[in-house]
């Protein structure tokens, strides 16, 4: 049988990139006088923090940036999808911490949805199948319930990483002060959108899984312990973390049902007021 070889590039696999979709929570309940400036400022945090996490070559790209109307897609090299995870995620929530404190009355809050993913996008105008999966990512179930977890202990931030990015990232060791434990896995799944089912990882900027996991509805959410690097089973209890810190909280979480957790930099603080699951809302 004779070899047919294309003529053309349509079947080469166009280069990676990694994609960071942010979403702003309540967008379209700011009065549209604010709407403008609110985004205005988004996109002014965002760029003044990539160069911040050690990612400065972002404009080399063309159309790296695509409205989303409440948020916006940022497509970057596919080398910096560690430096998204960490320390980006992380100076975004300091970043919108500092922004509610010097913010003005009448100033909207900023609070972020966000998502990382990484795969192969056609140029010039990077568009494939990874653009359509990171905004599903960000709007999906996991998303809107880590981020009623994050507004009810008031942060500003709730993120989900894509099982890609997870791996070649987090589980690699390419995260410096993250870990695999401070992740949870979780199941995307997106109302009106049943062909797409993705494993992802949640993470909250200073809450741990333990924190989170009552808020999602997934029945097979799991937080990996210090030795699993392929967790494939349902977990019955959520490991919080492996080390002295964590051995304290998981014996202060469960000596009480109203324990809360909460990470605060590297540590974990004990208090009251035990989160309850709570329905996504925008």
């Amino acid at each position: 049988m004779p070899s047919v070889v294309p003529s053309d590039d349509a079947v080469d696999v166009p280069p990676e990139h990694v994609l960071l979709v942010v979403d702003m929570k309540g967008y379209s309940q700011i009065p549209e006088l604010h709407m403008a400036p609110t985004r205005a400022r988004l996109d002014h945090i965002v760029s003044t923090l990539f160069e911040q996490s050690g990612i400065g070559d972002v404009s080399t790209l063309e159309n790296a940036v695509k409205d989303r109307g409440d948020g916006a897609i940022f497509v970057l090299p596919a080398r910096h999808a560690a430096r998204l995870v960490d320390p980006f995620l992380d100076n975004l929530r300091q970043a919108l911490d500092r922004h509610e404190r010097s913010r003005l009355a009448d100033e909207p809050k900023l609070r972020l949805r966000a998502s990382v993913h990484v795969g192969p996008l056609e140029p010039p105008a990077h568009r494939g199948d990874a653009a359509n999966d990171a905004c599903r990512l960000v709007d999906s179930e996991p998303a809107y319930q880590a981020m009623a977890a994050a507004t009810d202990h008031e942060l500003p931030l709730a993120a989900v990483v894509s099982d890609s990015v997870f791996r070649r990232a987090v589980r690699a060791g390419r995260t410096p002060t993250l870990q695999p434990r401070h992740f949870l896995r979780a199941t995307a799944r997106v109302d009106g959108k049943p062909e797409f089912e993705e494993t992802c990882w949640v993470f909250v900027p200073g809450l741990v899984p333990a924190v989170i996991s009552p808020y999602l509805s997934n029945d097979d959410t799991v937080v990996p312990g210090p030795g699993d690097r392929t967790p494939t089973a349902p977990s019955a209890t959520v490991d919080a973390g492996s080390d002295e810190r964590g051995a304290s909280v998981r014996m202060k979480g469960r000596a009480s049902g109203k324990a809360r957790l909460i990470q605060v930099g590297r540590d974990y603080i004990a208090g009251s007021d035990r989160p309850r699951p709570t329905e996504p809302s925008e």
